[in-house]
């Protein structure tokens, strides 16, 4: 038996993209729906902007006060000049003129000779080049002469000292002395100093400081120096 219906005729073949447009359609319906607003025309008030009001200004109207003017001022009672009359001579004084005239003779000059002053260096013991040299102790470097005046100093203070002077003096024990001396440019004993606990012991530690013998002085870069020495005496007092 053969079909009547024509095969293009047949709605339900596309009734799959129908449905898909109709849901589009509905979808962009129900959008514009839920968007949708409207507004109350009274409620809306555009206002309008005058501007001849701001242009008209109102100007106060003012009143100028006029001051007097100053009062002039009292006039000025006329300088009364005095003249006094010089009675005193005054001595003007003459300035000579230095320049010279062709004629005068010029006088030379000599030479003028400019006196150099030594100035007086201290140098310590410690860090002298050239150590003051005590008699006897020439030979040797620099530490063998240091050590050699360091032991003949105290055998010299041992032997002039006058120990028995702390006992007259009512002391006891161990009696310690400190004595300052300087060895200046030529080698002799200056600026003796002491210290000690009885003013006897510090003038009996000048007098024997005093009797040491001239020095060979002390040199720093070749030229002699004061050397400042400090020299501890110590001794025990017999009971």
């Amino acid at each position: 038996m053969e079909q009547k219906k024509n095969p293009k005729a047949n709605v339900g073949r596309n009734s799959s993209l129908y449905f898909a447009v109709g849901l589009a359609v509905m979808l962009f319906v129900t959008y514009q729906t839920i968007n949708f607003k409207t507004y109350d025309k009274s409620a809306i008030d555009i206002g309008q902007l005058n501007m001849d009001e701001d242009f008209e200004e109102e100007i106060p109207i003012t009143e100028q006060l006029q001051t007097p003017p100053p009062p002039p001022p009292p006039p000025a009672a006329p300088e009364v000049i005095e003249v006094v009359e010089d009675e005193e001579e005054v001595e003007e004084t003459v300035i000579e003129s230095t320049e010279t005239s062709q004629e005068e003779e010029i006088v030379e000059v000599e030479e003028v000779q400019v006196e150099e002053v030594e100035e007086d260096i201290e140098v310590p013991f410690a860090v002298i080049e050239n150590v003051p040299v005590f008699p006897g102790c020439e030979s040797g470097n620099n530490e063998d002469k240091k050590a050699c005046m360091n032991e003949q100093l105290q055998k010299f203070i041992v032997k002039k000292f006058n120990t028995d002077l702390a006992g007259e003096l009512g002391l006891s024990g161990i009696q310690k002395i400190s004595v300052f001396f300087k060895i200046d440019k030529t080698g002799e004993i200056v600026d003796i100093k002491a210290r000690a606990p009885h003013p006897r012991l510090e003038q009996e530690a000048i007098r024997v400081v005093g009797l040491l013998p001239k020095m060979k002085p002390g040199k720093q870069r070749g030229k002699a120096v004061r050397v400042p020495y400090y020299l501890p005496i110590k001794f025990q007092v017999q009971d």
